[in-house]
């Protein structure tokens, strides 16, 4: 059964679709990780601020 183009877009072979979907996790994993890299460093630094006194 052939998919109404105006509605769905255009049709791409499943190949594409699950490397995409690959792809994206991959992006949001990396996202998350440096995201808690970002937030422990942060931290490290305030603790580190706060016991020199600046």
């Amino acid at each position: 059964m052939r998919r109404n183009l105006a509605f769905g877009g255009g049709t791409r072979p499943g190949l594409n679709r699950s490397v995409s979907s690959v792809a994206c996790l991959a992006f949001v994993a990396v996202l998350g990780l440096a995201f808690w890299a970002g937030a422990l460093w942060i931290a490290q630094l305030l603790v580190r601020i706060s016991q020199t006194g600046f």
